[in-house]
């Protein structure tokens, strides 16, 4: 089983641990911030169980009906996972509108504290343990999952906050304050999320960064000439780069190909933990005005 697989499954046991408890306290004492994490908890779930199946699927390799792979899966469960975030936080948003209207009460105040200290506990331990997957494997569901817990974190140490109040205070609307900001926030991380997927299916070129380093690669190599037409775009892992380049006329084509060869192998070494696929096309002289 791979790494990515692993974070996903332990990823969904802590938020059935996190259900369980957050449910079971936040019914008792009726904190809607309480509920509200818990019914954010059911959606870590949710999410962490699709993205098992779709690093499954994107794992799987190119055939001769995907010839690309399915890498571009992961982009399509950042934005589901994306858009279940924004209506959790919409969600929130009714229910502490509607609990500050009501006037609601809390009760059960020092289980609630309990449970929102193991929450915070727990939540960061995996957000620790995504961090690390996420970089040692270069996973955006992996990333999107991280993002998502962090959110967990900020809202999980508001609502302790909130809870704390309430008992030194009695100030109860602080319950539903907490509940407007944690909402807010979730509406705002989840942009982020979507915004990447959305990139990675309408086939966004590379990282800035990235595009200038191949362009020095290829600038740096003595044999080519000139360049054009260089296009990179990303699905899941793996970086497909596709590239004129110009030789002149005298090279052989053993030596031109050598070359190109030279200038994909540099490529390469600019993030090893990714796939690369390239395509490099040789050319005798500029045919870019042709669009060719």
């Amino acid at each position: 089983m791979t790494l990515q697989k692993k974070a996903t499954i332990i990823s969904s046991l802590t938020a059935t641990v996190l259900i369980i408890i957050k449910l079971t306290i936040g019914l008792l004492s009726g904190s809607v911030a309480v509920l509200a994490s818990a019914i954010d908890s059911i959606l870590d779930l949710i999410v962490s169980a699709f993205n098992y199946f779709a690093i499954n699927k994107a794992e799987k390799p190119a055939d001769e009906q995907f010839n690309y792979g399915r890498g571009k899966v992961e982009a399509l469960a950042a934005v589901i996972e994306g858009t279940v975030i924004t209506m959790s936080g919409i969600f929130i948003f009714y229910e502490s509108i509607k609990k500050a209207y009501r006037g609601d009460t809390i009760s059960h105040l020092t289980p609630s504290l309990i449970v929102m200290v193991i929450s915070l506990v727990l939540t960061l331990a995996l957000v620790v343990f995504l961090n690390y997957v996420a970089k040692k494997t270069n996973s955006m569901v992996i990333r999107a999952d991280a993002l998502h817990y962090k959110t967990d974190i900020f809202s999980n140490g508001i609502i302790l906050i909130s809870l704390i109040i309430i008992q030194l205070t009695n100030f109860y609307l602080i319950d539903s304050i907490m509940g407007v900001v944690i909402s807010i926030y979730i509406v705002y991380s989840a942009y982020e999320i979507i915004k990447d997927g959305i990139y990675m299916l309408l086939d966004v070129s590379l990282d800035k960064n990235i595009v200038e380093s191949i362009e020095n690669i290829i600038k740096d190599e003595g044999a080519v000439s000139d360049y054009h037409f260089l296009k990179t775009r990303k699905s899941g892992n793996t970086n497909f780069v596709d590239v004129h380049l110009v030789f002149n006329t005298d090279i052989s084509l053993l030596d031109a190909h050598r070359a190109a060869d030279r200038v994909e192998d540099k490529i390469q070494e600019i993030n090893k933990k990714d796939e690369w696929i390239m395509n490099t096309h040789l050319d005798p002289y500029d045919d870019s005005e042709f669009g060719s």
